[in-house]
């Protein structure tokens, strides 16, 4: 497993995380979230920047990502 990011916010109300990227992240591949309360993983089905719809981000992108599971600020995501 690579990692690719880090939970910068979550948005409990509509079950979102801010993800700040080190690296490229595109819709539909899976990723893995785990900190000291979280462990699962998910593809990804959605992403947005700032509100628009994106395919794929860059190192540096803050993607906001539909979750399946509460998050907690600096879990760590992985590509598996």
């Amino acid at each position: 497993m690579e990692e690719i990011g880090k939970i910068s916010h979550y948005f409990a109300k509509i079950g979102v995380a801010a993800v700040v990227l080190k690296d490229k992240l595109s819709v539909g591949e899976k990723i893995r979230i785990k900190g000291n309360e979280t462990d699962f993983e998910q593809t990804v089905d959605s992403m947005e920047i700032e509100n628009k719809k994106v395919d794929h981000a860059v190192p540096g992108d803050v993607v906001g990502i539909r979750v399946a599971e509460k998050v907690r600020k600096k879990d760590l995501v992985y590509r598996v």
